[in-house]
């Protein structure tokens, strides 16, 4: 028995103390955090009241749900994907990996947002698997990066895997006010880290600016949230005004970043991983169209599905969703790492998730 709950003591070290976890923002960064106007009463709040739980849901419900409710349906079978030399890539496209992970190639410079690379995004073992199929790209695939954008430090979106192997890759890293500390204490230089906070904006080149904006979601990586900013991010150049979206439920925000920054050329928004408990901190299908209309989007590529089963609902349903609701004109559904052009509107996208 003494021997069982040693062991179990040491396994819980273990775990607290593993490197995934992260870092809390200390000291400096600390100081900078208590002076946003967004830290409100010791956390980083959205400007309405957002409680992460709504329509009568509770916690206990919720993990009932879970345990003894229905499974949500997965894929039978692989699902389709592309693998082509990223090194290669042509000037002006994207190339989605999955869930929220793609990469911009834009005004000769190469964007990196929220990699998450790995075959799974909980920090237990077997939990959360990444879908068969979907994980062609790994971080050796990857050209150098220009510059690694990080929405916020949930698992699913900073991926410390992911992060590590892509270290020598990254010449420079934006993020969002605090998420720096996680970055830090796996291995980043501090001078190659900017955080921002919503609506602070930086000049990356002659060509290219970029803002960070408000979200409405939540952040952290252990038991206390909000210590860290989730953002979204307005990427303006000459060519092309592209929305980057993370997470966020549906909120006024969307219309006054449209206001501030729009019309887009191409608005990346998250459509999948919602459930009604959640629609403070996550859009649903039916929010997603005033979404695109509150920020003047012209194009819209829907992300945050199509790899991981994080919600109840079937996991074609997102896309499926969208794909009715968004007239096809307007909406890119690329295959994993297909390569989709910004300047070339001829490119059609078929409804793949349909072909199983």
């Amino acid at each position: 028995m003494k021997l069982t709950l040693t062991l179990l003591l040491l396994l819980s070290l273990i775990i607290y103390f593993a490197p995934f976890w992260g870092k809390s923002p200390q000291g400096e960064r600390r100081e900078r955090i208590k002076r946003s106007p967004n830290f409100i009463k010791g956390e980083f709040s959205y400007p309405i009241e957002t409680p992460q739980l709504t329509n009568g849901a509770t916690y206990g419900s919720l993990l009932k749900e879970m345990l003894l409710g229905k499974s949500p349906e997965e894929p039978l079978k692989d699902i389709p994907a592309i693998k082509h030399d990223l090194h290669q890539l042509p000037e002006g496209s994207i190339v989605w990996f999955g869930h929220s992970s793609y990469l911009i190639k834009i005004q000769g410079k190469v964007f990196v947002i929220d990699p998450v690379l790995s075959d799974r995004v909980s920090p237990v073992p077997g939990l959360m698997k990444a879908y068969t199929g979907t994980t062609v790209y790994s971080p050796t695939d990857l050209p150098e990066i220009d510059y690694l954008i990080i929405t916020h430090d949930h698992y699913d979106h900073l991926d410390y895997t992911s992060i590590k192997e892509l270290k020598p890759k990254v010449k420079k890293v934006i993020t969002g006010l605090g998420v720096g500390a996680h970055l830090e204490y796996w291995g980043y230089k501090p001078e190659i880290i900017t955080e921002l906070d919503w609506w602070e904006g930086i000049s990356l080149s002659e060509n290219i600016q970029i803002a960070a904006t408000p979200a409405r979601h939540f952040s952290g990586r252990g038991f206390k949230r909000n210590q860290t900013l989730w953002c979204s991010f307005v990427l303006d150049t000459p060519e092309n005004k592209i929305f980057i979206g993370g997470d966020s439920g549906y909120g006024p925000h969307f219309k006054e970043i449209g206001e501030k920054f729009g019309p887009f050329d191409l608005a990346i928004l998250e459509n999948g991983q919602y459930n009604v408990a959640w629609q403070n901190i996550h859009t649903l299908p039916s929010e997603f169209p005033l979404v695109v209309q509150d920020l003047r989007a012209m194009k819209v590529l829907p992300v945050h599905s199509g790899k991981f089963t994080l919600a109840r609902h079937a996991w074609y349903e997102p896309l499926e969703e969208v794909y009715k609701l968004i007239p096809s004109k307007k909406l890119l559904t690329p295959l994993i790492g297909q390569t989709v052009p910004l300047a070339d509107s001829s490119v059609s996208y078929r409804a793949w998730w349909r072909e199983f």
